[in-house]
Order: C-alpha cells, then structure tokens, then sequence
C-alpha cells in the first residue's frame, strides 16, 4: 500500500497500525457505524493489544465467537455493540479466508477497475452501498489503490476535495468539515422525516 495520510486524533500506534496492515484498516471500517470514526479506527488497535499480537483474519475467523464477544466487550468496549460488531468482524475474517486466502489486501489488488473494486467490498458481511463506496474511497485517497473508474465507483465519495467520510481526514480541520458535513446529512433526514 501507498504511504496514507489518513491521520485521526487517534493514539499514533493505533494509526501506525492502519498504515500497515490492510486487515485493520478493514476491521476498521466494519466497525465504522454508530461509533465515533476514532473509536471505529482505534479498536483494531486495541483488539491487536488484547490478543498480544498483530492481526490475522484466519486466527479471527476461527476464533471462539463468544471468546470474540468477551473480548470485544472488555471495558473499554470495543463498539457500543460488541456482541454485533464482534460477531460481524468474525463474518468478515471468514469471507477473507474463504476468497481471498485470509489476507484482506488481495480484496482490492488485481481489481480490474472501480466497480469490481465496489463488487467486492460491498460483499463483505455489513458493507452495504455507501460503506463500501466510503471504503472504496478511502482506498483510492488514502492508499494509492486507484483502479480505472475508482471514483466512480465511490460516488460523491471519491469527489476530490469532498469532506464527506473517513476517506476525507488528513487532519484536524479536515476531520472538523466531515463532521459538519454529517451533521448537516443528519438534520437534512431528521427534516425530510418531520
């Protein structure tokens, strides 16, 4: 992977990690819904500690689910729902072992172009459309993984100079426009429902 620049106020290890292991960056963004985005990237981190070692989707994947859970669930929990989110990033270690010999950077290499990129991702155990393109976007952004047509792919995600998502953080004012930018999505649906 390219160099990222995604960088959150988060424990610097804990983007060291993102960096360098394309499994965390995908535990990462599984865990990236109804949680602060820090606390969706910095758990991969946490999890890493709690096992006593790096990552690996097969070890996660033939883990003892309720083993999972209690680790997930360890205060400081690892989600607001730990139960869910560790059985949903136990689904997604399985997915990896089974199509992708475990290793979660063979779902985006060799990707022929965007959609097949977006194909993939959205097959993923909780990923529906627009986590996938945020992912697809953080890829392409953040990572160099830039297949023909990635932006596309991404929606307005992939727009450059957006601040829509995670894929839009490179520092503490980039992180403050995509809070307000969700903020703003957020009161746009409470409007459109009241």
């Amino acid at each position: 992977m390219v160099a990222m620049t995604l960088v959150l106020p988060i424990d610097p290890e804990a983007n060291r990690l993102l960096e360098r292991s394309p499994l965390a960056l995908l535990i990462g963004m599984t865990l990236d819904q109804q949680v602060p985005m820090e606390k969706a990237f910095s758990s991969p981190y946490v999890l890493a500690q709690r096992l006593g070692h790096d990552l690996d989707a097969a070890e996660l994947a033939g883990y003892d689910t309720d083993a999972l859970i209690a680790l997930f669930a360890t205060p400081p929990a690892l989600h607001r729902f730990p139960e869910a989110m560790a059985t949903r990033v136990q689904e997604v270690c399985r997915v990896l072992v089974e199509r992708y010999d475990g290793d979660a950077a063979l779902l985006w290499s060799g990707v022929a172009d965007g959609p097949e990129l977006l194909r993939r991702v959205a097959d993923l155990p909780g990923f529906g459309r627009q986590k996938a393109q945020i992912f697809v976007a953080l890829l392409g952004k953040r990572f160099g993984v830039t297949p023909q047509d990635w932006r596309t792919a991404a929606g307005g995600y992939g727009d450059p100079g957006a601040y829509r998502s995670v894929a839009d953080v490179t520092d503490a004012d980039s992180l403050r426009r995509v809070r307000e930018y969700k903020q703003q999505m957020k009161a746009a649906a409470k409007a459109d429902q009241g």
